[in-house]
């Protein structure tokens, strides 16, 4: 291996293991390998440059967009008639509220696009609920968590935007409607976890909502659910673009929570707005030293000697793909999505393409293999939230999450090895050949 790599990853985990942040060891370890090559001053006008070109994207305006969308929908009573609507629908099943979670997970994930808001905004009510029906806050932590990551998947999503970009220009539209169907699986996988664990467990049966009940819970969910339409509906239809939907959503969830619903005053605007701008700035740092590291790894031909030993390696695509995703898993456990999306896009996607994978489900397949790693320890941010939210703790959660961890990586199985999941939907739409 150069010995630029092994600089870059030797100082890259040592920064990671004393705990600094994940933006600065990006860049201090960029930095400490550029210099191997170039001289300190010039080294450190190159990385600026890089970083500043890295965020000079106009699809990465959507980016500040969702985010703030998410925080409105968040506070503005969207998760309640989200989970409300999800129980008249399937709350009487077995299993009925571990059901619910998922689903209420899967249609906030869809709205916000944030793994971390439907964990927060969705287990802060419905984790208490499971425990007063008889749940272990464990398992009530561990199903929240893993639901959550489908938002990830199913648009609008932040990553898949990141992902576009980092691709070549994939696009954003594709990618999007290529995420229903794999986020889709991965909730019917994981509730079919959800009703066996609680068959096993004699969970008791909620009773079944009237039918009256049933339909004006659903009604008042519909001006939620109706986002998605808009959103996707218009960058489908060639109405506007991502960065436009972004906008729109924020426009659209202010009229809801503001005027509609009346859980936000406006009073707490700025407080968002903020919060907005906080988030905001740590992805974009993200992106722009993950954006050096990038460039770095491109100027000394690293990802061609990785993509030129994975060719020697094997002819068999079976085992390529399979060796591809085991080591995104072990890389989604230490590394955040958004970095390792930069980084390890350019390294391995020549690799699929070589193997007839197209851009559009190697980005999937991406995408859900790091979603694994947004509930995997030690850095798992998602699965952090939901154990703060359940007031347990992380070796206790583990077990139940055994379980949703395989079904997850089956469904990861079949992304990477049937195009048809991902690619069905683009193709109806006319949106990829």
């Amino acid at each position: 291996m150069d010995i630029t790599a092994i600089v870059l990853l030797v100082s890259f985990f040592i920064l990671l293991f004393l705990n600094v942040p994940i933006s600065i060891c990006i860049g201090l370890a960029t930095l400490i390998s550029l210099i191997m090559h170039i001289d300190f001053t010039p080294a450190v006008m190159t990385i600026a440059q890089q970083m500043a070109g890295g965020i000079d994207s106009f699809a990465l305006l959507a980016i500040p967009f969702f985010i703030l969308s998410g925080l409105i929908m968040g506070q503005g009573g969207i998760a309640k008639r989200l989970i409300e609507c999800a129980m008249a629908l399937i709350g009487s099943l077995p299993g009925g509220l571990a059901l619910v979670n998922v689903m209420s997970c899967m249609l906030f994930g869809a709205i916000s696009g944030s793994a971390v808001a439907a964990t927060s905004a969705i287990g802060s009510f419905m984790i208490p609920e499971m425990k007063k029906h008889g749940y272990s806050a464990e398992f009530g932590a561990a199903v929240t968590a893993s639901a959550a990551t489908t938002g990830m998947l199913i648009p609008p999503s932040n990553i898949l935007i990141i992902y576009a970009i980092a691709s070549g220009g994939v696009s954003i539209a594709a990618l999007f409607v290529a995420g229903y169907l794999p986020g889709i699986l991965v909730g019917l996988a994981l509730m079919l976890v959800c009703s066996l664990y609680a068959i096993r467990h004699k969970y008791p049966v909620t009773a079944r909502l009237p039918l009256k009940v049933a339909l004006e819970k659903i009604v008042a969910a519909l001006p939620s659910l109706f986002l998605v339409f808009i959103v996707i509906g218009g960058i489908i239809g060639g109405i506007f673009t991502a960065t436009e939907a972004g906008a729109i959503a924020v426009l659209y969830a202010l009229v809801l929570s503001v005027g509609v619903y009346k859980e936000i005053n406006t009073q707490e605007l700025p407080a968002l707005l903020l919060k907005a701008c906080e988030t905001t700035a740590i992805v974009m740092l993200i992106i722009g030293a993950s954006s050096a590291m990038s460039w770095l790894l491109s100027y000394t031909h690293i990802p061609q000697t990785i993509s030129e030993f994975f060719l020697t390696l094997s002819e068999n695509p079976l085992i390529v793909l399979l060796l591809i995703n085991l080591i995104l898993i072990v890389v989604g456990a230490f590394i955040d999505m958004t970095p390792a999306v930069l980084i390890f896009t350019p390294i391995f996607l020549p690799v699929a393409m070589e193997f007839g994978m197209s851009p559009i489900q190697f980005g999937i397949m991406v995408v859900l293999n790091l979603s694994i790693g947004l509930v995997s320890p030690p850095v798992g941010s998602v699965l952090f939230v939901s154990c703060a939210v359940a007031k347990t703790s992380l070796h206790k959660i583990i077990k139940p999450m055994i379980p949703l961890y395989l079904v997850m990586f089956a469904v990861l199985m079949l992304v990477t090895y049937v195009p048809a999941i991902s690619e069905t939907l683009p193709r109806f739409f006319g949106l990829i050949n």
